[in-house]
């Protein structure tokens, strides 16, 4: 339950880097006994330090609107690299210059790059109809 929770909340934090036209966005799923202290990053560039803020303030509006507001922000003021820790996952909001500067994906080489569409849950299987129910309902005649 917790990790199909923390999947949506990971999607609606892309959804909002998005919406902001975030650049060159990447998903990491962090791998256990790594040393990383988050089980997902999400990574992403913006062109310019209000671009770069306005992802970081898109981010944190949409995830609050689900109840879920950081454990901690950094960065933000600067606008180089902002990190929004949410505990189960971690969104990093670049400058294209700092983005190429500390190279998180090369870093992380370890992690499994996910795209937005894996971190969609399978679909439950539906049970089967009940004989009952798919057979037609028959006319009484008069």
């Amino acid at each position: 339950m917790k990790k199909n929770e923390t999947k949506k909340q990971v999607t609606a934090a892309i959804q909002a880097c998005l919406e902001k036209k975030a650049e060159e966005l990447s998903i990491l799923e962090m791998e256990k006994g790594s040393g990383a202290f988050t089980d997902y990053f999400v990574l992403c560039s913006g062109t310019n330090p209000r671009q770069v803020q306005a992802i970081a303030d898109e981010v944190e509006l949409q995830l609050k609107k689900t109840g879920l507001r950081p454990t901690h922000v950094e960065g933000y003021n600067q606008a180089e690299w902002v990190l929004i820790d949410y505990v189960d996952f971690v969104v990093h909001v670049f400058s294209e210059k700092a983005r190429k500067f500390y190279d998180l994906e090369r870093l992380w080489k370890s992690a499994r790059r996910l795209e937005p569409s894996d971190l969609k849950a399978a679909p439950r299987p539906r049970k089967a109809a009940t004989k009952t129910a798919s057979k037609k309902k028959r006319r009484v005649k008069a």
